[in-house]
């Protein structure tokens, strides 16, 4: 009995701390974030990190911005740079819409895809990834 207990919780943790992929619009991958919100580019290095509580950073531990709980991004200065809609539109500052995050895909505001995600990626996770860290390792 222990040992099957034993197998469940590492299978369990294995699970948890699996990196999701991030694919660009021809399936190359470009990065991953890991369940503890760690961002890495295709190679594994760790570009920068997403807290529980919204804070982005990048690779050296430096604010670069914030999620809010209600959806709204801003830069470390604290000013909104956009949104993030609970159905997954994206907005810059102005409320135009910029795109979309949903069901696994990335689209801007054409619907043209832009990038595929694993879907039990976090939708304000992703957006943060394509507003912070997509123009440097794609």
């Amino acid at each position: 009995m222990k040992r099957h207990l034993l197998i469940f919780f590492v299978l369990i943790i294995g699970f948890v701390s699996y990196s999701q992929r991030i694919q660009n619009a021809n399936y190359a991958t470009i990065g991953y974030i890991n369940a503890d919100g760690r961002i890495q580019n295709s190679s594994y290095s760790t570009v920068g990190y997403i807290g529980n509580d919204g804070r982005v950073q990048n690779s050296s531990y430096s604010t670069i911005g914030y999620i809010g709980t209600d959806g709204r991004v801003q830069n470390s200065s604290y000013s909104t740079i956009g949104y993030i809609g609970t159905d997954g539109r994206i907005q810059n500052s102005s409320y135009s819409t910029i795109g979309y995050v949903k069901d696994g895909r990335v689209q801007n505001d054409s619907y043209s895809t832009l990038g595929y995600y694993d879907k039990s990626i976090r939708n304000q996770w992703i957006a943060a990834f394509f507003f912070f860290f997509f123009k440097d390792i794609k």
